[in-house]
């Protein structure tokens, strides 16, 4: 099936691991030029030689905190140099600390808003505009099952994960004249780095086995096992492409059956 996707210019943010490198390495494989970001250089630069040796496509690498404006907007302008614009917006970020309501700070909650939250807004308004030029474009928001599923000790990130949900709703009515598309996805237990750790933290306050904890988890995917990094991305290359052009406002889970609600 041909995705369309060739020659499109697509930004992926915290793409050094994990689901964002994933989803830059599927983006890649389907002739996109792909501009990758994240905090740290060494694993970046890794990243974005390995994907590009793999493909053969045209991959950028750009150091970047997305919780902080100016690197935002430096990310954007240098693709856009590079490039001439922006046709694909995959917005992603690591989670915010764990906790809950009486141990998170004043701080924690300012960097969490800016971590998550901020930086969705600021990415699609940096973006829109190419987008708007270019005839059209397609954002996703890479967000959480805690969204339609709270998790216990997330706190922070239930709250600002939901709130770029309410940002997808409201966007994807508001720029759909301008033919652009915006989709939220929301993964389950990923086998991740960011999984290994909340699991070990639940541990340790548990005072419970880790493997114990994993097992506990397990239990409640109906497929029985963690979800792939690869299976969110091809997902996520799908809604980005020419096949989904249909699409838009959805907050769609890939999870192995863990979410158990109706809606």
């Amino acid at each position: 099936m041909d995705l369309g996707l060739q020659g499109k210019v697509a930004l992926v943010t915290a793409s050094s691991q994990g689901m964002g490198r994933a989803t830059a390495l599927s983006l890649a494989r389907e002739g996109a030029k792909v501009a990758m970001c994240a905090r740290n250089q060494g694993p970046l630069d890794a990243a974005a030689v390995a994907i590009r040796k793999e493909t053969k496509a045209e991959v950028f690498a750009f150091r970047a905190d997305v919780s902080k404006a100016a690197d935002i907007k430096g990310f954007v302008d240098a693709t856009t140099a590079k490039w001439g614009g922006v046709d694909r917006l995959l917005v992603n970020a690591g989670g915010p600390p764990t906790g809950r309501l009486e141990a998170l700070t004043e701080e924690q909650w300012s960097q969490a808003f800016e971590l998550t939250f901020q930086s969705a807004v600021r990415l699609i308004r940096a973006c829109a505009p190419s987008m708007k030029s270019r005839g059209g474009g397609s954002i996703v928001t890479l967000t959480s099952i805690s969204v339609k599923q709270p998790i216990e000790n997330l706190l922070l990130s239930n709250t600002m994960r939901a709130a770029v949900v309410g940002l997808v709703k409201t966007l994807a009515r508001e720029l759909a004249a301008d033919k652009i598309r915006v989709n939220a996805v929301a993964p389950g237990w990923i086998a991740t780095d960011r999984l290994i750790e909340l699991m070990r933290m639940r541990s340790e306050r548990e005072k419970r086995k880790y493997d114990d904890i994993v097992a506990e988890g397990l239990r409640e995917v109906p497929l029985g096992r963690f979800g792939d990094p690869r299976e969110v991305a091809d997902l996520i290359t799908y809604l980005l492409s020419e096949r989904a052009v249909y699409m838009t406002g959805n907050v769609i889970q890939v999870d192995g059956g863990l979410y158990r609600g109706i809606h």
